[in-house]
C-alpha cells in the first residue's frame, strides 16, 4: 500500500507558502523607505551656499534698483506737491481778484438800479452764464461807458485765468497723487526685498555663516587683485604721458632758449579747465572720506546716512556741482569715459539698471555706500566682478 502513495512535493508546498510572505516583506520595507525618504528630505534638498549667496546679492542689488525708483518717485511728489501748493496760492489771489471785478460790477449794477437806467439789462447780464454769451444775445457793449467796459473786460479776463488755474490746480492734484502711490509701492517693494535677504541670512547655520564670510573674502581678495592691476596700469599711463610733456617742455624750452624772452613762467599763475576739476573733485573726495564709518539707509541724503546716489550727490555739492537725485539721472550728468581712463572724482555705476553708484578716488578703488547692513566705506571697484561695471561718468 504504501508502495502506491504518492510523496508529498514539500519543496513546491514550502515555496507555495513562503514566497508571497517574503514578497510582501520586501514591498512592505521599500515602501517604507520611500515614504521615509518622501516625510524627511535630505540635507541635498537645501540650496547650496553658492546658491544663497547669489540669492541674497540679487535681493540686495533689485533692493537698489527699488530704491533709486523710490528716490525718483519721491523727488517727482515732492516737485509736484510744491506745484499744487503754488497753483492753489495762485487760485486763491485770482479769486480775491475775481471777487474785486464782480464787486466793481455791482457797484455799476446799484447804480443803474437807483437811476432807474437799464435795471434789466444789468440784472440780466449779472445773471448770466458768461458776459460774452450776454453780449451776443443782447449787445450791452454798446450802452456801456468806457469805465464800465473796463470794469467788465477785467471781469472776464479774471474768470477765465481762474477757471483755467483752478484746472491747473486740480490736474496736479491728481498727478500728485499718483506720484504718491508710486512712492507707496518703491518704498514696499525694498522693504520686501530687505525682509526676505534678512530671512534668508537668518537661517544660515554657525558653520554656512563661516563659509559664506570665507567666500566673501576670497571675492575681495579677487577684487582688490583686479584693482592693483589697474592701478598699475594707470601708474604706467601717467608716466607715459609726463615724459612726452617733459619731452615737448624741453624741445619748446631750447627753441625759445636764445630770445631771451624769459617766458618760462608764463601762465603758471592761469587756471585750466583740468585743474579747475581737479580742484572740485578733490572737495568731493574729501566730503566722501568725511562720511565713511556711516551707515547705508535707503533713501538717504545725509548727514547721518546715505545711500548710493545720496553719497554720490552730496559729495559733488560739497564741491559746488549740482548732480540730479538718481542713478538714473546723474549717469547722464557728465562726460563718459573708460574704466582705464578713470580719474578721482569720477562716478563708477554698476549693473545694467544702473542700481548703484560709487565715487572713484584712483587706484582701482572707490567710496560708496554698499547697501543696507554695511557702512560707507573704501572698496575695490570690481567687488561684485568686472562685468558688474556699466559705465564711468566724469561731472560737468
Amino acid at each position: 500500500m504504501a508502495s502506491h502513495r504518492k510523496s508529498r512535493p514539500t519543496g513546491t508546498r514550502v515555496a507555495g507558502i513562503r514566497t508571497p510572505a517574503l514578497a510582501t516583506a520586501a514591498l512592505t520595507s521599500v515602501a517604507l523607505l520611500s515614504q521615509t525618504a518622501t516625510a524627511a528630505p535630505s540635507d541635498d534638498d537645501r540650496p547650496s551656499l553658492e546658491e544663497v549667496e547669489k540669492k541674497v546679492d540679487d535681493l540686495y542689488r533689485q533692493a537698489g534698483s527699488a530704491t533709486e525708483k523710490y528716490n525718483a518717485a519721491k523727488e517727482r511728489t515732492a516737485k509736484q506737491r510744491k506745484r499744487v501748493d503754488t497753483l492753489l496760492d495762485d487760485v486763491a489771489e485770482r479769486t480775491q481778484r475775481l471777487n474785486e471785478a464782480r464787486e466793481a460790477l455791482g457797484s455799476f449794477a446799484s447804480a443803474q438800479y437807483r437811476t432807474g437806467a437799464a435795471v434789466p439789462e444789468t440784472a440780466t447780464f449779472l445773471l448770466a452764464d458768461s458776459p460774452q454769451d450776454y453780449f451776443d444775445r443782447n449787445h450791452l457793449m454798446s450802452r456801456l461807458t468806457g469805465r464800465q467796459k473796463d470794469a467788465v473786460d477785467d471781469y472776464v479776463t479774471q474768470q477765465s485765468a481762474t477757471v483755467e488755474k483752478r484746472r491747473e490746480a486740480t490736474e496736479s492734484l491728481e498727478t500728485l497723487t499718483a506720484s504718491q502711490s508710486e512712492l507707496r509701492t518703491a518704498k514696499s517693494t525694498v522693504q520686501k526685498k530687505l525682509a526676505t535677504a534678512r530671512e534668508l541670512l537668518s537661517e544660515l547655520t554657525a558653520e554656512e555663516k563661516a563659509r559664506l564670510a570665507a567666500i566673501e573674502e576670497k571675492k575681495r581678495e579677487e577684487a582688490a587683485r583686479k584693482a592693483a592691476e589697474l592701478a598699475k596700469q594707470q601708474a604706467e599711463e601717467r608716466e607715459r604721458q609726463e615724459e612726452a610733456a617733459q619731452r615737448e617742455s624741453g624741445a619748446a624750452t631750447g627753441s625759445a632758449g636764445s630770445s631771451g624772452s624769459g617766458g618760462t613762467g608764463a601762465g603758471s599763475g592761469s587756471t585750466t579747465p583740468e585743474s579747475s576739476h581737479g580742484t572740485k573733485a578733490e572737495k568731493a573726495l574729501a566730503f566722501a572720506r568725511a562720511q565713511m564709518g556711516k551707515p547705508y539707509v535707503w533713501g538717504a541724503t545725509g548727514p547721518g546716512s546715505y545711500d548710493c546716489s545720496g553719497l554720490t550727490q552730496a559729495a559733488w555739492k560739497a564741491a559746488g556741482v549740482t548732480l540730479p537725485r538718481t542713478t538714473y539721472d546723474q549717469v547722464d550728468a557728465g562726460t563718459t569715459v573708460a574704466v582705464s581712463q578713470a580719474q578721482p572724482g569720477d562716478l563708477v555705476f554698476f549693473y545694467a539698471d544702473l542700481s548703484h553708484v560709487g565715487l572713484y578716488i584712483g587706484d582701482g578703488m572707490m567710496i560708496h555706500a554698499p547697501k543696507p547692513g554695511a557702512y560707507v566705506r573704501e572698496e575695490s571697484i570690481f567687488y561684485d566682478g568686472e562685468s558688474s561695471i556699466h559705465s564711468v561718468v566724469r561731472p560737468a
